[in-house]
């Protein structure tokens, strides 16, 4: 008799666990192997963004710790700068995992918000009523992207540069036709009241920074408020994204098939997973993040401008590609491309604390992008020897 009172199986050694344990039935397969902690960290795609997170601000601490980068309006400052870039990052991320690119993303900024402000200030509607119309653009922007790309199995590179010229061209287009102008002021005071704007543009968290000067963590201004009396809601936006992103990504089934989708379409396919569909789905999302990005933008500066997410594109790849995402895709993950947005951000207001020229500051974004792509590679040739 096996453990627990149960037979044991057929061809079972006198030393196999199930006969080895009284009152419990405890099965080994040897054909599994324990891996550690440390090669199951290797193997994370975030893992080097997180390591280049550390090293930025040490570098920023040591040059320029005293510029005021890391106080609390400092911290509020780059990391607002990271959520606006982190928001659209975690949907290319998605998309790129999936095996695409976005390139109209960019330009899907500006011709959201072009929506909501000729919309707002031209024809009366209510504030509410021109996001959702923007996001209704914005779905169906994705869904054309999505649907030309497997329609056709041409490169979505090429699909969405097509796009990209569009959306901008009918942004300045439409705009230079009703208005006359390029930029469309007067959005923020035909926003106040409305029920769904604060949700783009407004701050939370006051009272919790007014009980953080009160006991002294916070510094006060001369008039007695505290030096910030408020987080932007972007900051909360990129932070529940990444989240529910990364709940998609490691949870859902929809998760395994982006991943599948990345990996080898053909094969995904073969096994019934819906290859178009998550497709069409991804680029959907990536227009929607768009869309969130210009709305926030429009309502918390109170205007738009045809110019507005000029290589956003760019900026949201670098961010993912620093958080580990493959460029073939089925690999890579939303942490990661929180900590890419991070880095950014950090360092584009690191070098505005420390008196640098920001003329510099796209040469630097380059090297960084060089630097982890050489990094994430060494990674997971790292990651392949653990696995032997």
């Amino acid at each position: 008799m096996g453990a627990g009172g149960l037979p044991a199986p057929i061809g079972t050694a006198p030393d196999h666990p199930l006969n080895q344990h009284e009152g419990t039935i405890s099965v080994v397969d040897e054909r599994l192997r324990e891996i550690s902690p440390f090669s199951q960290a290797l193997r994370r795609p975030e893992l080097g963004a997180a390591a280049g997170t550390v090293l930025v601000v040490l570098f920023f601490l040591i040059f320029a710790g005293d510029s005021g980068l890391f106080s609390p309006r400092g911290v509020v400052n780059f990391l607002e700068v990271s959520a606006q870039l982190g928001i659209l990052a975690v949907a290319v991320a998605l998309l790129m995992i999936g095996g695409e690119f976005d390139l109209s993303l960019g330009s899907m900024v500006a011709f959201a918000g072009v929506i909501i402000a000729i919309l707002s200030t031209q024809y009366g509607w209510p504030i509410w009523l021109c996001i959702l119309t923007a996001f209704g653009a914005a779905i169906v922007v994705g869904f054309f992207n999505g649907w030309l790309v497997v329609r056709t199995a041409l490169p979505s590179f090429i699909v969405t540069l097509a796009t990209l010229f569009v959306l901008r061209g009918v942004a300045l287009g439409m705009t230079r036709l009703i208005t006359g102008r390029t930029q469309i002021p007067g959005i923020k005071e035909l926003a106040a009241g409305d029920w769904l704007a604060p949700i783009f543009g407004g701050q939370f968290g006051g009272d919790f920074l007014l009980w953080l000067a009160g006991i002294g963590l916070i510094p006060l201004r001369p008039d007695g408020l505290p030096e910030v009396q408020g987080i932007p809601v972007s900051i909360l936006w990129w932070l529940a994204l990444s989240a529910l992103a990364t709940w998609v990504l490691l949870r859902t089934r929809f998760g395994n098939w982006i991943f599948a989708v990345g990996g080898d379409a053909n094969a995904a396919r073969n096994v019934g997973v819906p290859v178009a569909r998550v497709k069409i789905r991804l680029f959907i999302m990536t227009a929607c993040a768009a869309t969130l990005f210009a709305a926030i933008q429009v309502l918390t500066v109170g205007s738009a401008d045809t110019s507005r997410g000029l290589q956003k594109e760019f900026e949201a790849i670098i961010a993912v590609v620093i958080g580990g995402t493959l460029l073939t895709g089925g690999y890579g993950s939303a942490v990661g491309a929180m900590f890419g947005a991070l880095i950014f951000g950090l360092v584009q207001m690191g070098i505005f604390y420390t008196g640098i020229d920001t003329d510099w500051f796209k040469a630097f974004m380059g090297v960084m992008l060089l630097v982890a792509v050489l990094f994430n590679n060494y990674i997971r040739h790292k990651a392949s020897e653990a696995r032997r």
